[in-house]
């Protein structure tokens, strides 16, 4: 009994307060489950389709193998202009969306089967919530087609 008679006598004692480098050591975990975390969801992730209006061949693209739009840009151009060049190298300078397809626009069908320009999203949120690419051919403005009625 008189353990225990001592042992009541004795205050709590608490864990010492994290030091800074405490502090460090739990972000660096933080960083790093949230990076295994963005490995798993990238390993579900499927695949979205991608048409180019007028051919009846579809393709497919893992969004979560993309660093980003320019990435993205690079491997549409792959598959639908240059079959080969770029290709081995893996970089793609100087295309964006806007030039990837010429004469034609990326689209996208999120959840809700809404038609988006691509590139309007960050990254990560295009990624999570596009279900189909579509390339559409680039309207000519109507000024455009007079003018060039009126040069023939």
């Amino acid at each position: 009994m008189s353990g225990s008679g001592s042992f009541e006598q004795h205050p709590k004692r608490r864990p010492p307060a994290p030091g800074p480098s405490d502090q460090q050591q739990q972000r660096k975990l933080l960083k790093l489950s949230m990076q295994e975390e963005d490995d798993v969801a990238a390993g579900v992730v499927p695949p979205v389709t991608v048409v180019l209006d007028g051919r009846c061949i579809c393709h497919r693209v893992h969004l979560s193998r993309h660093t980003g739009y320019r990435s993205l840009a690079g491997a549409l151009r792959r598959m639908f202009v240059d079959h080969t060049e770029g290709a081995a190298d893996g970089e793609d300078h100087g295309i964006d969306l806007s030039n990837a397809v010429p004469g034609h626009v990326v689209a996208y069908e999120d959840m809700e089967d809404d038609l988006l320009l691509a590139g309007d999203l960050n990254w990560k949120d295009f990624v999570r919530v596009a279900k189909r690419i579509r390339i559409i051919p680039a309207k000519q403005s109507s000024r455009r087609k007079q003018c060039v009625e009126l040069n023939n």
